[in-house]
């Protein structure tokens, strides 16, 4: 996302998806007056494949590493548009068998694909957890056990203007792609315009996107099927927001209601491990009394007790303070509760990955550096830098690897009550009876609490078979993948989706 835009709500995008027709509806001509000079601007790096032998437990993969970039143009103007980076890891396929392929990208929007591809599913990890999470840590990349490479290959892409993909043309091709329309058209072509290149048109295609990542693949997947001609077998959204519209984040009863299973999970992981399971008390207050007494507004004294009792039995703060609270607390006074007096502050991607409070007097605010996604930003630039140059041998010596582009999503456009990724889930999932798809979510995630996706799912008809959408969630916040065994059980939740067992 950037992922404090998530938190915000404040990335609310366009919905309207219009008939498409390959490059030219990324940037049409009607819309777009491309200079001249942006006809033949310099490219990126040629394309280039490297071999390496990936030594883990048990076995050793041999994988074919491509770092290259496709550019976009408009297919009337012949104007480039953008060149999309990618970096491409694929096996040779067993006698007889055909491989899947499954294209990965983060959110933001604004963030290249570096938490997923060496957060835990690319073949080379980097720690990220604890004390790995500063920005003088080592980025030293180690093999990765849990890769996702032994059952589908992986073809990690960065939209145009982040990693080391640039958008052409101009500040009118910037806004077309800076938009949930051209940007999910963007990714759409990128991905029918990879397969045809590596002859990977009839090869079993899966999306794999975080966060905002996880909102953009239904609309992505819709789109390849109706006006790409490319089919998709199945989706793993990790940590989406599903629809933006449905909830509030400041006054909404349903917006309190979201949030309160992953605030008190890490409440409850401060005492000890914790499952979904044993969120179950907690759900179920959630959807019930706690709603009930949410209604009934905030000059109902007796509610508002009944609410700040139950709270602090969950939570241990005191019931006198929620009051004061009018029992209606942010997710961010709660986190500063729960770390009173320690001088510690809780990351909102995982409520117990701690870092220094700057000023513990005060009640923390968005703008304040996330502990988390902050201090991972130099590490992962670093290694994904390394990485290209020593690993993948491409080096773009003009151009800077951007991480994040803080730019994207300020400039993003956006209609603050229409954006939702539900109708798309639900109209790829009808057209495709085939189609499986996996939701994971982190427990001690407070930016997109996974109780918000339950409720959202709750809500799909009965039409689209149960046993079609698998909904997990694991120990951990936001990037989930980042502690091992949630990394481990991933790995094997998308390889059961993959395989289709």
């Amino acid at each position: 996302m950037t992922k404090t835009q998530l938190a915000l709500g404040a990335v609310l995008l366009t919905l309207a998806l219009s008939p498409l027709h390959a490059e030219e509806a990324i940037a049409p001509e009607s819309k777009i007056q491309t200079p001249a000079a942006a006809l033949a601007p310099p490219a990126l790096p040629a394309n280039n494949t490297t071999h390496h032998d990936l030594v883990l437990p048990g076995r050793v993969l041999h994988v074919d590493a491509t770092a290259g970039s496709l550019r976009l143009t408009d297919s009337k103007t012949n104007a480039a548009l953008a060149d999309v980076a990618f970096i491409s890891f694929q096996m040779p396929p067993e006698p007889g068998q055909q491989r899947p392929v499954t294209f990965l990208y983060n959110g933001g929007p604004g963030y290249a694909s570096g938490w997923l591809n060496l957060g835990g599913v690319g073949p080379w990890r980097l720690p990220m957890f604890g004390d790995a999470a500063a920005p003088s840590a080592a980025p030293q990349l180690i093999n990765n056990p849990d890769t996702w490479l032994d059952f589908t290959d992986l073809v990690f892409l960065d939209p145009p203007g982040t990693g080391y993909s640039r958008v052409l043309g101009g500040k009118d091709v910037q806004r077309e792609f800076w938009s949930e329309k051209g940007d999910v058209n963007a990714l759409a072509v990128t991905i029918r315009r990879w397969s045809e290149a590596n002859n990977r048109m009839t090869s079993p295609k899966f999306l794999a996107g975080e966060s905002y990542g996880g909102f953009r693949s239904p609309k992505i997947a819709h789109v390849l099927q109706v006006d790409q001609g490319v089919g998709v077998n199945g989706m793993v959204l990790i940590s989406p927001v599903l629809d933006f519209a449905r909830f509030d984040r400041q006054t909404s009863a349903l917006g309190y209601v979201r949030q309160l299973p992953s605030i008190v999970a890490t409440a409850r992981e401060r005492k000890g491990a914790i499952s979904r399971q044993s969120m179950q008390d907690v759900e179920d207050y959630a959807r019930t009394d706690y709603l009930t007494d949410l209604m009934r507004g905030v000059n109902d004294k007796e509610a508002v007790e009944r609410i700040a009792k139950r709270l602090s039995d969950f939570t241990g703060i005191s019931a006198d303070l929620i009051v004061e609270q009018r029992a209606r607390p942010d997710v961010r006074w709660f986190l500063a509760q729960l770390n009173r007096g320690t001088g510690k502050q809780s990351s909102m991607y995982d409520g117990n990955a701690l870092g220094g409070d700057p000023d513990p007097n005060v009640m923390r605010n968005w703008n304040v550096d996330d502990p988390l996604r902050d201090g991972l930003h130099a590490p992962i630039t670093q290694a994904m830098v390394d990485m290209y140059h020593n690993r993948l041998n491409w080096t773009f010596e003009n151009g800077r690897y951007l991480f994040f582009n803080k730019e994207i999503p300020d400039a993003w456009k956006y209609e603050p009550h229409k954006s939702e990724a539900v109708t798309d889930l639900r109209n790829a999932l009808a057209l495709d009876p085939k189609m499986r798809v996996l939701i994971a979510h982190g427990l001690t995630d407070v930016v997109t609490p996974y109780f918000e996706s339950q409720m959202v799912l709750n809500e799909i008809p009965s039409i689209v078979p149960k046993d079609r959408i698998s909904f997990n969630v694991y120990a951990g916040g936001h990037m989930m993948y980042i502690r091992d065994d949630s990394r481990a059980r991933l790995r094997e939740d998308a390889r059961v989706l993959i395989e289709g067992k």
